[in-house]
């Protein structure tokens, strides 16, 4: 039998998975903010802002503060390793549950 695949730990709690396919949706350059990113994805201020600096920690996104308008704003997008992660995480899962058959 095959040795089973490593699943990145830091995308693998469920509500850092779900942040990362929502990031990983949009195209390398776009960012999304963070109110947008809680209303998609049902999440308190606080349990996203949680689970943000976890990936922000790891290098898998980065978050910008800036102005609109004089209002602040608070940008998020998954960085280049942070999609590499996240493709290197589903092909994991996927040998995983190849595994299993």
């Amino acid at each position: 039998m095959a040795e089973l695949p490593e699943l990145d730990p830091v995308i693998h709690a469920q509500a850092r998975l779900r942040v990362t396919v929502a990031l990983a949706g949009l195209r390398p350059a776009d960012q999304i903010t963070f109110p947008r990113l809680q209303q998609l994805l049902e999440m308190t201020a606080g349990n996203l802002s949680t689970h943000l600096r976890k990936l922000e920690d790891a290098e898998y996104v980065e978050i910008t503060k800036a102005y609109e308008h004089r209002t602040p704003v608070t940008l998020v997008r998954l960085t280049s390793k942070g999609r590499a992660a996240f493709e290197g995480y589903t092909k994991a899962l996927h040998r995983l549950l190849d595994a299993g058959t």
